[in-house]
């Protein structure tokens, strides 16, 4: 049995076809079958079973499936810390965040990592911050950017990002350097979350209250002060999603302020990898 042998096998159960396989892999289709039919003579029992639409595994073929992806995977490994012994930086890193800290905090870091080791993978997924831990938790990532992590967590804070009232140009708040949770709480009011469970609902009933009149709901911040330009109502919504262009808008400080972190959190049902330590180390030395 060899690598070739044990690659074949792969490449045609992930296709379904010699032709597709032979072509993923970048090897004829007669070398592949040749190889594979070598094989099955060595082991003395079938792992393919062919037919007019394409190629099966037997059940011993299965099972020998399962065998060659683990022994890949190891080869695969071996070459991996082998290049990493002799100087090379290799291996994958994923991670995870919420949509405004992957419009905000998370590219210089991403940035910086790509440009220090290219040879290592970087994979970034976006999605909700609630799914950024259930990842974590399920060992699905390497890494996720968590909101405001707690005090006592490993997470590595890489920023932060004051909450600010948005309020349509003439409104009698606007006049203001700063106004309250509990004055903007009584407006009329437009309500975006950003896909994050942290937003101007749950900071408000941290501090008993509610909002009272609540005109839309939306999900995404720009969406939010568009609505408020247009005189809607008023909102809460991070400073680094404020537009350059504040036409028709003002903003003021919360008082008392409020502000949300970001997190960068290992999962703790993966093993740590070196790409993935580069990561947090590097986020370390941009520590704020």
């Amino acid at each position: 049995m060899n690598l070739t042998q044990i690659r074949s096998l792969i490449a045609v159960a992930e296709a379904g076809s010699f032709t597709a396989a032979a072509t993923n892999v970048g090897v004829t289709q007669s070398g592949m079958s040749q190889a594979l039919a070598m094989l099955e003579e060595s082991l003395g029992v079938k792992l393919l079973v062919r037919h007019r639409h394409g190629v099966e595994l037997t059940a011993f073929g299965e099972r020998a499936l399962d065998h060659a992806r683990t022994a890949l995977a190891h080869l695969d490994a071996i070459g991996r810390e082998a290049a990493e012994a002799a100087g090379e930086q290799v291996g994958s890193v994923r991670i995870a965040a919420f949509p405004s800290v992957f419009s905000s905090v998370l590219p210089p870091l991403l940035r910086r990592f790509r440009s220090l080791y290219p040879g290592i993978e970087l994979i970034a997924l976006e999605t909700d911050d609630r799914e950024v831990e259930a990842w974590l938790e399920a060992g699905s990532i390497d890494l996720g950017v968590v909101l405001n992590p707690r005090s006592d967590s490993d997470a590595v804070v890489i920023g932060q990002d004051a909450w600010v009232a948005v309020l349509p140009t003439g409104h009698r708040l606007g006049r203001r350097e700063a106004t309250s949770l509990a004055d903007l709480a009584a407006e009329p009011f437009v309500l975006a979350t950003g896909g994050c469970h942290v937003h101007a609902r749950t900071l408000a009933e941290a501090d008993g209250l509610s909002l009272a009149d609540v005109r839309m709901e939306v999900r995404d911040w720009t969406s939010a002060i568009a609505l408020v330009r247009e005189g809607v109502g008023v909102s809460v919504v991070p400073e680094s999603t404020l537009p350059e262009n504040r036409r028709g808008l003002r903003t003021a400080r919360l008082d008392p302020p409020l502000c949300r972190r970001f997190g960068l959190l290992a999962s703790p049902k993966r093993p740590l990898g070196r790409a993935a330590s580069k990561m947090i180390g590097l986020a370390r030395g941009l520590r704020v």
